[in-house]
């Protein structure tokens, strides 16, 4: 078995990295950054490249190149968690900027889904599971976030419709872990309430202690993305699995 994680060196990313690990699982991380931490704690299991996922044309190369390939030959299972993601630009159309949506839509969904594409083209015969890190902005539209709620929704309605295929060996589910204590959050409560609305209820979600412990979701998500149940439910919240 081997995994690989998008925006693996903060955040939830690098607590799903670092729990995957631990259970001795090897992880290639993609980020535009380095995860040291991890390279010194588990140098057999880890790898890592430096990619920003919202260039569309580094990740075409990339994945051009055959590293994917080389890196999965040989593995009898694969597990894709696509978790980077961004919430920028926030607010009204006419306070968004037309290269930070192309950005954010690269990022929150052409990269997802041409990750799963090319590890499933790349592992045949393998077990594949996909795990797309959704939101509840993806199931319940906010002001100030319609890209944010668009683009991932998108991921929601790609994992239908993956599911719908019904290829062999390969599950998918798209989940909402719940609001974490993570860089977003802080970026989300600096952002003015005129250009999203809703931002004072994030900053009672902190104040109050109520945001999620990234170390403590991880754990349960990759329960669940181990366990015999992983897909049965396409759409999901941890909040609310058993």
């Amino acid at each position: 078995m081997k995994a690989i994680i998008t925006g693996h060196t903060r955040g939830l990313g690098a607590a799903l990295a670092g729990n995957l690990l631990a259970r001795g699982v090897p992880v290639l991380g993609l980020a535009r950054s380095r995860a040291p931490e991890l390279a010194d704690a588990y140098p057999d299991l880890f790898e890592e490249i430096e990619l920003d996922l919202a260039d569309s044309v580094a990740l075409s190369g990339w994945l051009a190149g055959g590293a994917l390939g080389a890196y999965l030959d040989g593995t009898g299972a694969v597990l894709l968690l696509n978790n980077a993601g961004m919430v920028s630009p926030v607010g009204p159309l006419d306070a968004q900027d037309p290269q930070a949506v192309l950005r954010a839509v690269q990022l929150n969904v052409a990269a997802p889904m041409a990750l799963a594409a090319a590890v499933v083209r790349a592992s045949d015969g393998a077990q594949r599971r996909i795990l797309h890190i959704s939101s509840g902005a993806g199931r319940s539209p906010y002001a100030g976030w319609s890209v944010y709620c668009a683009t991932k929704a998108a991921l929601d309605h790609h994992a239908r419709a993956v599911a719908l295929d019904r290829e062999r060996g390969v599950r998918i589910c798209s989940l909402a872990p719940g609001v974490i204590d993570t860089g977003m959050q802080s970026e989300i409560r600096a952002v003015p309430e005129e250009r999203f609305p809703m931002r004072q209820r994030f900053v009672d979600l902190k104040e109050t202690g109520a945001l999620l412990d990234p170390d403590e979701c991880a754990e349960h998500l990759v329960d669940y993305l181990l366990g015999a149940g992983f897909g049965a439910e396409v759409i999901a919240d941890l909040r609310t699995l058993s």
